[in-house]
């Protein structure tokens, strides 16, 4: 039998698990009472001012009960407003407050750093090929 630090898919976990708890260590070092799952809340509504608490979900790989405790906490945190759409009374605009862009483009500078850090020594060549080989993976898996 495999030993399982032998597989690549566990391989892959733990790089992931390691980088998660490495990005979240600089956010805090940095000042910010964030998690990484939040800011991700947070980014993908900057980018995508029209998305629906289903589309965050598909975006960050979280359900849709973990996605409204998290966006409540980055409402009581103030980082967020949610509105009724004016069309659609069944769903929400989520907006955001200007210390929630702020602290989105804060965290986004400390993650464009931590993934440099990351990536250090590995070349754009090595780079493509990971990416091309996880989108394989994924595909598989679909």
């Amino acid at each position: 039998m495999e030993k399982l630090n032998d597989t690549l898919l566990y391989t892959l976990d733990k790089c992931f698990r390691t980088y998660n708890q490495f990005a979240q260590r600089n956010v805090r070092k940095a000042g910010y009472d964030i998690t990484i799952d939040q800011w991700l809340i947070l980014k993908s509504v900057s980018e995508n001012p029209d998305i629906t608490q289903n589309d965050i979900s598909k975006i960050v790989f979280k359900d849709n009960a973990s996605i409204t405790r998290i966006i409540q906490l980055l409402i009581s945190a103030n980082y967020l407003v949610r509105e009724t759409h004016p069309s659609d009374r069944r769903r929400v605009n989520l907006t955001l407050t200007e210390s929630g862009k702020k602290i989105t483009m804060d965290v986004n500078e400390i993650a464009v750093q931590n993934r440099t850090t990351a990536l250090e020594n590995i070349n754009e060549e090595t780079v493509h090929q990971m990416k091309s080989l996880l989108q394989q993976i994924i595909e598989n898996c679909k």
